[in-house]
């Protein structure tokens, strides 16, 4: 297990262990994974601006509407994403992870009373948590679909291939997820650096014919748009909010690649190729307003078209490592944290933590995005459920944001406020706009996340519930080894580790075994483990031993929400600290609880029925701790809810 020194650390140009090939590197790798979704945004982004078919909100091509357009583009970029993420958000990493989840460790690991609205915060991030879900699966087939609809410009006879061809892209990019984030990464980079340049390349040639079109950088062009178009203008924002899709995946990734890759990466070729490849989008708009149709694809005329929608097709491909590598992360913290069942989790680095493929959710993102594409058939139909989705999340990541800045960093009250208004005013625009879009297919994300939602909620009552009922069937320490002093009853070689919920009382299992058995082993090892709200721990603090006398020993083992509870090697690092048994010879006893939902109503019925059924799926304990299944002892046993 690695230390809990937060990742960038090590990422860092200054740091004596780095370099500045090793940064160059990494941000290579942070272009083909982090900024694949924001990247291929230049391919439908500005064309729902200026969409003007039945169900849209898109404006006319008019100098003063593209110029007031790319106004609002070019500061949503610096404002949304270079000022609140690139800026402030990445400095809240949780010991080097990012995401909505490694907030919401911050914001419920703070000690003291909660009140009412830090709770509701924490309910807030849950939900942010699964909105993320649904931009990982939103991500894939609007990004590809985009790519591909650039058939119907070569030949519009392709256009009954388009969704065929997405599919089995799709089939594709989610077979490769097994190799890993840095293979991928690796491979996507280069990939991706050559699409950057080929935007900026595009974009710079159609600028240098109009270069009129520079004066949408005064951010007053955007401000004459909203106030000049009203109530249709407001809503355009919901199409603007398509160019900065990605931001949240930025901030989720942080773990892959540490924050100075990122930030390297994103004023260095990001940033500068977006703007100069939209505001060619627009030069050719204000040349020929008829471009419309797919401005992106009008900046390459001719035998430019073929190998631009090749590349185009990559980078779609590419652009949905981010929300599924994001994803990964995700459901590996929520496991930890407690807030999911436990599933498969396959390390595929050696060097870094946080990398990681979960087979379940791989497959399960392949089904959900095959099934989007049949349904949908178009990146414009999935357009509205996108915004949704990036916008609600936005909003969550300011709160929970706020409240570490004030409670973790110990910014000023007025300084946070002024910080908060500002995130806010742009967040809240955005989602406004996209409200209205929830009947044309905003509603999809907000269902994925309201299912997260539940989930996590309801596997996180139920495991306090069980908890609390195994406490209630517990028995005190001190009256268990008065008994076994008293009986003196017959103690077997070897060594038993008997796991427990708590790091308090004695396991039921344990009592189980000794009431039917009447035997005990020499040495008896009642083990806890307990998941930090940080993602790592270091190994010198990982383990707390106590010797309670009559060969028994209590230990309390902590891991990282980024680490895996590996018993048998917290085991030898305890053996190296005073604990002299041979892991791979000791006896594991596990308890097996049968669920009834007939108990006390704490919980709904349908709460217990659902946690009952989460439970039966999870991963078994033995694996999961990885403990030797030749060595393991199961006693069941049954507990009402």
């Amino acid at each position: 297990m690695s230390s809990d020194q937060p990742v960038e650390a090590s990422l860092d140009p200054a740091s004596p262990a780095s370099s500045q090939h090793a940064l160059r590197s990494l941000a290579l790798g942070a272009l083909g994974v982090v900024y694949g979704d924001i990247g291929t945004s230049p391919l439908y982004a500005l064309r729902e601006c200026v969409a003007t078919g039945p169900g849209t909100h898109g404006v006319s091509p008019t100098p003063e509407n593209v110029l007031g357009l790319l106004s609002l583009i070019f500061w949503s970029l610096l404002l949304a994403v270079t000022l609140k993420y690139l800026w402030f958000v990445l400095r809240a990493d949780n010991h080097g992870e990012g995401g909505v989840l490694a907030l919401f460790a911050l914001v419920e690991g703070r000690q003291g009373p909660r009140s009412r609205a830090v709770g509701a915060l924490l309910l807030g991030g849950i939900f942010g948590a699964g909105l993320l879900v649904g931009d990982g699966v939103i991500t894939p087939v609007v990004s590809v679909l985009g790519a591909l609809e650039g058939l119907e410009v070569v030949a519009p006879a392709l256009k009954p291939l388009i969704v065929p061809a997405t599919v089995v892209i799709l089939i594709l990019l989610f077979s490769v997820q097994k190799s890993g984030t840095a293979r991928i990464g690796r491979a996507f980079g280069p990939v991706m650096a050559v699409w950057f340049g080929a935007l900026a390349t595009a974009g710079i040639v159609s600028i240098w014919q109009e270069p009129s079109v520079l004066a949408a950088i005064n951010p007053i062009w955007g401000a004459r748009f909203l106030e000049q178009g009203g109530l249709r203008g407001f809503l355009l924002l919901g199409s603007v909010v398509l160019v900065i899709t990605g931001a949240e995946a930025l901030y989720a990734d942080l773990g892959h690649f540490g924050r100075a890759p990122i930030r390297a990466a994103w004023l260095s070729v990001v940033l500068p190729a977006l703007v100069l490849n939209y505001f060619g989008q627009g030069a050719m708009l204000l040349r020929d307003p008829s471009a419309a149709v797919s401005p992106f694809y009008a900046l390459t005329p001719g035998w430019t078209l073929y190998p631009m929608l090749a590349l185009a097709t990559l980078a779609a491909v590419i652009a949905s490592q981010a929300l599924i590598s994001g994803v990964f992360s995700l459901t590996r913290q929520a496991v930890q944290l407690g807030y999911w069942p436990r599933t498969r989790i396959i390390h595929t680095s050696d060097s870094e933590a946080g990398q990681v493929y979960v087979p379940i959710v791989n497959w399960a993102l392949l089904i959900a995005c095959v099934w989007l594409t049949i349904t949908f058939r178009g990146s414009s139909q999935l357009a509205a459920a996108y915004g949704v989705s990036v916008t609600g999340t936005m909003v969550i990541t300011s709160l929970l944001f706020a409240n570490v800045a004030r409670t973790r960093f110990g910014w000023s009250p007025a300084g946070v406020a002024a910080l908060l208004a500002l995130f806010l005013t742009l967040d809240l625009a955005f989602f406004s706009a996209n409200i209205v879009k929830i009947a044309h297919g905003g509603w999809l994300p907000l269902a994925i996340g309201a299912a997260v939602f539940i989930v996590m909620t309801t596997w996180r009552s139920g495991r306090e519930a069980l908890g609390n009922a195994r406490e209630m069937r517990s028995l005190s320490l001190e009256l268990f080894l008065a008994d076994v002093a008293a009986t003196k009853p017959l103690r077997v070689k070897g060594t038993a580790v008997v796991m427990s919920g708590t790091p308090e009382g004695v396991p039921v299992v344990l009592l189980h075994h000794f009431k039917h058995n009447r035997t005990l082993h020499e040495k008896i090892i009642l083990l806890s483990v307990s998941t930090e709200r940080r993602p790592r721990v270091f190994e010198s603090a990982r383990g707390r031993l106590e010797d309670l006398g009559h060969g028994f020993y209590r230990l309390h083992a902590r891991v990282g929400y980024m680490q895996d509870p590996d018993v048998p090697a917290l085991l030898r690092e305890a053996s190296a600290g005073g604990l002299n048994i041979d892991p791979d010879q000791a006896s594991y006893f596990l308890g097996r609880e049968s669920l009834l939902t007939s108990g006390p109503a704490k919980l709904a019925r349908w709460r217990k029925s659902l946690f009952s059924f989460l439970s039966r799926n999870a991963r078994p304990a033995t694996q999961y701790f990885g403990l030797p299944p030749n060595r393991v002892i199961e006693l069941g046993a049954q507990v009402e809810l």
